[in-house]
């Protein structure tokens, strides 16, 4: 069965409690993780704070880490910890000696990046010997750092990504050999035509290929919030993620969904929660769901988005909300039954741009945006999806592949074109 966990918003001070690291709230809020069934946790400590000079990293931040994770095990929760917070809820998380006076590329400069290695193997290795650590994700959609619309980029080429993504994804195994160590992008890797992050990258870099699901982003806007576009988003970026993986049983991890207000109003959050969960599993190869977030945002805290405020699948005083209740509702009935959906034997062809030139399999794709909401295949998807296919996708250079069409179970593919007409 694949895994079921949340992402750990801390309810007293969100992220900031690493400041005043508080065991007693931590376990409090572990136990109304753990009372909806769920098996793991993601993790997120804030990288100023734990490394807050380039060679400073502070050992009793590790230690509250390590205290965090061994709480996490006594209440049956695996953890997974993301190492370069980075950027979290709209707040950017960089330290000091990277900004500003100290102004340098956060994915070119070599100083940076050994000390990122250093302190990546150090959170991997202090975790190595706990059962219940599932790996490293380097950090949460750091891609965002890369290019527009954040306001001040660090830019990069997609060359220079890969090198850092593997540079870093190394010091990873060297902290804690054979464990699950990944990477995470959010959707621009997909959608946005010339993004440095590619969706080579994220399939084909790490141990499995990580998905963001948010459909504020032109998706329900445009289809509306039962729209099958909509309840589909989760699903439909699982199996794009697949276009693009060297290996046809790839494991794939929704890492974040979650159910954003006002486009999925509250009193919908379950309906959504359900319609996306179960829509997800109907893809093969999936690791696990990891729901955005564990708790509500408090509103003493200021300047966040509003949608921000209420994700949660608990309030900020640990009442289970009903997405709560819906996702526990799901791990019970989910308990014990096989996971084995049926192959999906029609693909539509996704082309992105490529020359050919190289591999010619989709290694930069500059058009991606075709694959946007909006966009020519992202619509021919829907479209399918509605009229009651189950579709998958194989980039166009390998839509005559036998071999790779097989090894998958596709035995036809369309064009978007056919789909839409023309």
């Amino acid at each position: 069965m694949p895994r079921f966990g949340v992402n750990y918003t801390p309810s007293q001070g969100w992220f900031h409690h690493w400041l005043d690291f508080d065991l007693d709230a931590v376990r409090a809020d572990l136990d109304s993780i753990a009372a909806l069934g769920l098996d793991h946790i993601r993790v997120f400590p804030l990288w100023p704070l734990f490394q807050p000079n380039r060679t400073l990293i502070r050992p009793r931040a590790v230690d509250q880490l390590v205290q965090l994770a061994d709480a996490a095990a006594e209440r049956g929760l695996d953890v997974q910890v993301d190492g370069l917070q980075g950027h979290l809820s709209s707040f950017d998380f960089l330290p000091a000696w990277t900004r500003t006076w100290h102004r340098r590329n956060i994915f070119t400069d070599n100083d940076v990046v050994a000390a990122q290695a250093v302190y990546l193997r150090t959170l991997a290795a202090a975790l190595a010997d706990r059962p219940n650590f599932l790996g490293m994700t380097l950090g949460n959609e750091a891609n965002q750092f890369s290019g527009p619309p954040h306001p001040d980029p660090d830019p990069v080429t997609p060359e220079q990504a890969a090198d850092w993504l593997r540079r870093l994804l190394a010091a990873c195994e060297e902290g804690a050999p054979g464990r699950l160590h990944l990477h995470a992008a959010y959707d621009a890797a997909w959608y946005q035509d010339d993004h440095a992050f590619t969706p080579a990258h994220a399939a084909r870099i790490g141990a499995v290929t990580a998905v963001h699901s948010w459909v504020f982003n032109g998706t329900a806007q445009r289809h509306g919030r039962t729209g099958v576009a909509t309840e589909h988003h989760a699903a439909y970026l699982i199996e794009l993620s697949k276009a693009w993986a060297a290996e046809p049983d790839r494991p794939v991890w929704l890492q974040e969904v979650g159910a954003p207000a006002p486009l999925i109003p509250p009193e919908h959050a379950a309906e959504f929660t359900e319609a996306t969960v179960a829509n997800a599993l109907d893809c093969r190869d999936v690791w696990g769901v990891t729901w955005w977030c564990s708790h509500d945002v408090s509103r003493d805290l200021a300047d966040f988005p509003e949608l921000e405020y209420g994700l949660g699948l608990l309030a900020n005083d640990r009442r289970t909300k009903p997405a709560g209740e819906a996702l526990a509702r799901i791990v019970r009935d989910r308990r014990g039954r096989a996971y084995d959906p049926a192959p999906r034997t029609t693909a539509l062809a996704v082309d992105t741009g490529d020359t050919g030139e190289g591999t010619g399999d989709g290694d930069t794709a500059p058009a991606r945006s075709v694959c946007a909401p909006g966009g020519a295949f992202f619509e021919a998807f829907a479209r399918l999806t509605e009229d009651g296919v189950r579709p998958a996708a194989v980039l166009a250079s390998r839509a005559e592949d036998r071999a790779h069409l097989a090894a998958r179970g596709i035995t036809e593919v369309v064009h978007p074109e056919e789909v839409l007409g023309a």
